[in-house]
Parts: structure tokens; C-alpha cells; sequence
């Protein structure tokens, strides 16, 4: 799949200019202004185009609107066979909960993993659609996060503010 052009767009959201960038309509990757370690290099981020994944565009818009809990979109992060098994647990946390990492660890299978999971849940290309921002330290702390703490504090909010009860 990696011969494929990669196309891109920028969305304004809440929390900044979000990058959206896909690859034969599938989304590769979802960054924030200033990511830290960003997993697509700009470089290959291919031609800018109005909107490169009107779907995702919408559905993110219906996140930060507060009329969407989930998402439903085709994505390839790519990453090793580990990140990947972390990323597809991240997207079973559901909307307005957290899980700390050591929990993220017993649930793909590494118990005693936590700092290698949380190195795969750093390196998630696809933010907010796949919820890196769920994860916390043991004891509730907000740690680290390659859109900055601030942006994770607010997603969490958000969610927990607009759960549904």
C-alpha cells in the first residue's frame, strides 16, 4: 500500500489545525499542530487537497459538535504488529472512559508491558478517532500526550461533559 499518493487536508477543530491525510481514500493519519513525534513525515504527506477524507472531516466534526461517540471509517495506521494490536485496543475504550496503560497492557496480551504500550499509544498516527487521549497514568494523572497536555485535558472533558448517561 505504500506506493499509493497520499493526499491531505487541514480542518479547523477545537484544539487547532488538525491535518487530516489519507491514502487512497484511508485514513493514515490524523495530527495536531506541534505533534510531538509526528508518525507521517510531512514529506510524504502528498498533494493538499479541499478535503482529503470528507468523511472523517464530517465525523470529527460531529465529535467536537457533540453528536458523535464513535467513529466509522476506514483506517491503515502503519506500524509494527505490537503498535497495531495497541492501537485496535484503543478504539475499545469507549467515549467518556479512561484505562491506564498497565490496563492497555493486560489487555493485548503483555501484562508487565506498560511502558512498551505506552510507547505504541505515543506513536498512534490516527488521534482523537483512535482515542490515544483515553489513556492515563495508574494513579489518574494525565500523561504524556503528542498533542500537548492541555489537548488532552480538553478532549477528556469534552467527553466526560457530553457522555451520555
Amino acid at each position: 500500500m505504500s506506493g499509493a499518493a497520499m493526499t491531505y487536508s487541514v480542518m479547523p477543530s477545537p484544539i487547532g489545525p488538525l491535518t487530516l491525510v489519507a491514502r487512497d481514500g484511508t485514513l493514515v493519519a490524523v495530527l495536531m499542530e506541534g505533534h510531538r513525534r509526528p508518525p507521517v513525515a510531512e514529506s510524504a504527506w502528498g498533494d493538499r487537497v479541499d478535503d482529503a477524507h470528507p468523511d472523517a472531516t464530517r465525523q470529527l466534526r460531529e465529535y467536537f459538535d457533540g453528536g458523535r461517540t464513535d467513529f466509522q471509517l476506514p483506517l491503515a495506521p502503519e506500524g509494527t504488529d505490537f503498535q497495531r494490536a495497541v492501537w485496535a485496543a484503543l478504539q475499545d475504550i469507549e467515549y467518556g472512559h479512561t484505562t491506564s496503560y498497565g490496563e492497555l497492557a493486560l489487555r493485548v496480551g503483555r501484562p508487565g508491558a506498560s511502558r512498551a504500550v505506552g510507547a505504541a499509544v505515543g506513536r498512534n498516527p490516527i488521534s482523537i478517532v483512535v482515542p490515544c487521549h483515553r489513556v492515563i497514568g495508574a494513579d489518574g494523572t494525565l500523561t504524556g500526550y503528542a498533542g500537548g497536555e492541555d489537548r488532552k485535558r480538553y478532549l477528556l472533558d469534552m467527553e466526560r461533559d457530553g457522555r451520555l448517561l
